[in-house]
């Protein structure tokens, strides 16, 4: 759950319906920088991005939880987080994003590279879509973080955006 402009508590409302929903369809509920939020809704784990809150002090709060990072586009924040034993390391963005200003721009060599070095899961972001995510799955990435191509399409409806990935 990734809401920035929202406060805490309807933070906490909007995470209930979505935990419900996680719940039903087996499906794993993280909540993006906010890991004080992450423990009140018991949810499967939190996302860190550079600027929240260290990795070490969240396993405190959270425990065994998952816990992934943001590593843009350095290797060696993803050795810190790899040392800090993160759960997933995020990378990107590989393409333009509709989401967010796209700062850090990684590339399928840094992907690469990555792979190399751990088997730490890797989730790539930024402006994946129907017509480049299978480049970033052949090149070893384990999952996809896919949201302007299936919430802000002007063609196809949310359901239909995520039909072209299956």
């Amino acid at each position: 759950m990734r809401l920035k402009k929202e406060g805490f508590k309807k933070k906490l409302i909007i995470g209930r319906k979505i935990q419900k929903i996680c719940d039903k369809f087996e499906v794993k509920f993280l909540i993006n920088d906010d890991v004080y939020l992450a423990k009140k809704l018991n949810a499967d784990g939190c996302h860190l991005g550079q600027k929240d809150m260290n990795i070490l002090e969240a396993r405190k709060i959270i425990g065994k939880k998952i816990i992934g990072i943001t590593c843009h586009n350095s290797i060696q924040l993803a050795k810190n987080a790899i040392k800090n034993k993160a759960d997933y390391l995020a990378f990107g963005a590989f393409n333009s994003s509709k989401t967010k200003k796209v700062k850090y721009r990684a590339s399928i060599n840094l992907l690469k590279k990555a792979r190399m070095m751990t088997k730490t899961p890797i989730v790539v972001i930024g402006g994946i879509n129907s017509k480049n995510y299978k480049n970033l799955l052949l090149n070893k990435a384990n999952f996809l973080a896919i949201s302007g191509y299936i919430w802000k399409n002007k063609k196809l409806k949310p359901k239909n955006a995520i039909k072209k990935f299956i």
